[in-house]
């Protein structure tokens, strides 16, 4: 990215680092490009709390700070953060931080543009807020159609509740300069739902191939964390509604190479439960792992056999394409792909891992036991993911379509 005359970009997100997950690391690694370029960018979001609903130490007892992160100027605000995972509770908080975020209007000074990621759905309205304050358009990244994921995932049942959220969805969607998304499968499915086609851009998520490197096992990590010895299967993120990894503890219980290890790095709303089954069935092939700093991940990925990527097979789901599988690629780690859709056609183009039907534990099992009887497949299928992901979803790539875009709908220089 050439440096130029630089813009005045406020990103707008709920989620940032230290945080540990997919928008996190994007937004903030976006960011950090664009500031780089010669942009001026500054990033309104929240105390740092997901996804345990603990504010970070070091944060607490505070209502707002600035801080510095790689260069980047971030203002951060309180919000109602909650350990419970009640669908209440969990609106109760975003709406905290849209009333809280409105207070770093004089803070963050004039802006050309504003970047906002959704989901949460509700943090559109501190956009609009914002928007006709500072004179300024904005770009609406949307990850996650909300709130039809919602209601597909059971989250949302009040009809009054889904008839709000789906109307603030359209008033967004027209007010916004552009709408990005991560997958050709949103895209259309916002076509079909009447978002101008001009108006539509695929921003697809991505990783950072100069940080996510094949490399060779870090045997101190491995031993530390239990993995030592085992070609180790990790599923590494959040542990929630979406990714229904029960089917691995279900995979785990059928397989019989007692060289395979199961291992879950991360944190959500479904951990606990899934810590108690796997103890109260005694599934001794399974591992659970705390969230890992950002800093330890490429090295944790390389420490295992293969990748694990899992979703619900929900319709919601066919056009998702999880972040969390670029990175696996990247360090040339063939996957076991749960997942439907446009997830499993990326793994099948890249032939980069074996796709299984989402849900079948059955299915699972036979992908993880015939990678770890083929080492030579399995490596091959690693390398092809890792020039896949280099040539198609590299983040620096990715951040040099993003300022153009910004640059297209800025508002012109004062």
């Amino acid at each position: 990215m050439t440096a130029d005359r630089g813009m005045r970009i406020m990103f707008l997100t709920q989620y940032f680092p230290p945080e540990i997950g997919a928008p996190q690391i994007r937004m903030f690694e976006l960011a950090k490009r664009l500031n780089t370029a010669g942009d001026v960018v500054t990033v309104v979001t929240a105390f740092p709390n997901y996804p345990t609903g603990v504010i970070h130490e070091g944060y607490r007892g505070r209502f707002a700070m600035e801080e510095r992160m790689d260069g980047v100027r971030v203002l951060r605000r309180w919000l109602f953060a909650t350990p419970n995972a009640g669908f209440f509770k969990r609106i109760l908080s975003q709406f905290s931080f849209v009333l809280s975020s409105l207070t770093a209007m004089r803070k963050v000074g004039r802006v050309d543009v504003i970047f906002v990621q959704s989901p949460p759905l509700p943090i559109g309205i501190s956009v609009l807020i914002y928007s006709r304050l500072k004179r300024a358009p904005f770009v609406f990244n949307v990850s996650d159609i909300w709130p039809q994921s919602a209601v597909e995932l059971g989250m949302l049942r009040n009809r009054l509740a889904i008839r709000f959220a789906e109307a603030l969805e359209r008033h967004l969607y027209r007010r916004a300069a552009r709408v990005t998304v991560p997958t050709k499968g949103i895209l259309e499915s916002l076509a079909a739902r009447g978002v101008p086609r001009s108006k539509l851009c695929l921003l697809t998520n991505g990783v950072d191939t100069s940080i996510y490197q094949p490399q060779a096992p870090d045997r101190a990590l491995a031993q530390s964390l239990g993995l030592d010895g085992h070609k180790v299967f990790l599923y590494a993120g959040t542990h929630g509604l979406s990714q229904g990894l029960d089917v691995i503890l279900e995979a785990a219980k059928q397989t019989r190479d007692p060289d395979v290890l199961y291992a879950l790095a991360g944190e959500g709303a479904d951990k606990a439960a899934l810590v108690k089954k796997a103890k109260a069935q005694d599934i001794a092939n399974v591992v659970f792992l705390p969230n890992q700093p950002k800093s330890t991940m490429p090295a944790l990925l390389n420490v295992a056999y293969a990748g694990v990527i899992s979703l619900r097979p929900l319709d919601v789901f066919r056009s998702a394409l999880p972040s969390k599988m670029f990175e696996s690629m990247a360090v040339g780690q063939p996957l076991v792909a749960a997942l439907w859709g446009e997830g499993s056609d990326l793994v099948r183009d890249a032939d980069c891992g074996i796709v299984t039907m989402p849900g079948d534990a059955e299915q699972m099992r036979d992908a993880v036991e015939t990678l770890a009887r083929e080492p030579a497949r399995a490596k091959e299928m690693g390398l092809n993911g890792r020039r896949y992901v280099d040539e198609h979803f590299n983040r620096d790539k990715i951040a040099v379509r993003l300022r153009e875009l910004l640059r297209e709908v800025a508002r012109p220089p004062a």
